[in-house]
């Protein structure tokens, strides 16, 4: 499949963007090279090659969890500029 100006162009619009000559010529050739690279990368015979979700030998290192006391409600809502109830009193998000 080719990536025409047109398609760039169409893409563009869609997403709202003023795009000159210049940068559909671009874009499109810059594509287009994408697509070919993605072919090649088709063609390599991967049947024996197992799957990894990481090329480094990584590992998570995780503490183990403790229960411990928490702050009570009166604790948490000290420092609190602006309370109601046992809760904190922020401003509306839109």
């Amino acid at each position: 499949m080719q990536i025409s100006k047109e398609i760039v162009s169409h893409t563009g619009h869609l997403a709202r963007l003023h795009l000159s000559d210049d940068e559909l010529e671009l874009y499109s050739s810059q594509l287009n090279k994408i697509l070919e690279y993605i072919e090649k990368l088709k063609k390599i015979d991967i049947t024996n090659i197992a799957p990894t979700f990481n090329v480094l030998n990584l590992k998570n290192v995780l503490r183990v969890d403790t229960v411990r006391p928490s702050l009570t409600s009166e604790e948490a809502l000290k420092n609190a500029p602006d309370k109601q109830d046992n809760f904190f009193v922020v401003p509306k998000v839109y």
